[in-house]
């Protein structure tokens, strides 16, 4: 079936946490395929680090995904400078610190999916009504945590599944007005977010060291930009980076259940899983703008983007 072309040139793009990782990468490419850009963070500055993007062809507005308010607030003044919005990216995430369910703390489990379920959901629900009018496109940012073991950080791999299931669901539900759903399954994506919570606990490293190394293959936000405004361009349903994980998406009912019987009896990382349970989580430590764990690019995090995994 030949795809339906979607020109981005003089579209307008509505992407929260884009002041960093995949959000700005995302900005960048989008800019120079000739898109208008308007960015949504928590931080005060956005405005001006939209400006230094493109002064003409970018705006930016302090929003907190938590908060519909607010993104209703940036999408009225998207539309007040452009005068129509095409393409909602809900980007924006947060990863907490490395820990078993057991002993994650209640306010990291709520945060986590405050900004990564109920913010996106903030986000398309904002955005909705005006991208109908324009018969754009909606991207969702969820990850192949989506489906794969999430060991170690159950509240990220909660959310990310419940991402696509989102993505699924208003697939169908928006295919009568034309349109369209992206969701990106990325893996480990080289941004802030994977660098503090990942690179810099010696203990996630070593159970990362466990799996298989194809698995562990990274990419770079400029990549996971170019796959979202491809996808875009031909209005695709799903964009999976790396490519490795196609098979393992496509066969998850068969691999799944076989790969969640490997690393059960695993006994190097079962090991390693019982000193993550034995060291727990520490009291919370303040992030850039909240104090529970941090965010991913938006800096809406405790410990920094799965991507982000």
């Amino acid at each position: 079936m030949t795809r339906q072309a979607y020109d981005l040139a003089g579209k307008v793009v509505l992407i929260t946490g884009g002041n960093g990782g995949i959000g700005n990468a995302t900005a960048r490419e989008l800019l120079s395929r000739g898109a208008r850009v308007v960015i949504a963070d928590l931080a005060p500055e956005t405005p001006q680090r939209a400006a230094e993007l493109n002064a003409q062809m970018a705006l930016g507005c302090v929003a907190d995904v938590r908060d519909r308010a607010s993104l209703d607030a940036a999408v009225a003044q998207t539309l007040e400078r452009f005068g129509r919005l095409d393409i909602v990216i809900a980007n924006a995430g947060l990863l907490a610190k490395a820990a078993t369910l057991r002993n994650t703390p209640i306010a990291d489990l709520e945060a986590t999916l405050a900004v990564n379920v109920t913010g996106v959901a903030n986000t398309v629900a904002a955005g909705l009504e005006a991208v109908i009018a324009s018969q754009g496109q909606i991207v969702l940012i969820s990850s192949v945590f989506a489906f794969v073991n999430g060991m170690g950080t159950i509240p990220y791999a909660m959310s990310k599944a419940a991402v696509e299931q989102l993505g699924r669901g208003l697939r169908v539900e928006l295919a009568d007005h034309g349109v369209s759903v992206l969701t990106a399954f990325f893996s480990l994506v080289q941004t802030d977010m994977i660098a503090r919570g990942v690179d810099e606990d010696p203990m996630v490293m070593e159970l990362l060291r466990t799996l298989p190394k194809p698995m562990l293959k990274r990419i770079t936000p400029a990549v996971a930009a170019t796959a979202i405004a491809d996808g875009l361009e031909v209005r695709s349903s799903r964009v999976i980076r790396p490519a490795l994980w196609r098979p393992v998406s496509a066969l998850r009912g068969l691999l799944g259940p076989a790969l969640d019987a490997r690393f059960a009896s695993d006994r190097r990382i079962l090991d390693v899983l019982a000193r993550l349970d034995a060291r727990g989580v520490a009291a919370p430590r303040p992030g850039a703008e909240m104090p529970a764990p941090r965010r991913s690019s938006t800096r809406q995090a405790t410990t920094r983007k799965k991507a982000r995994a």
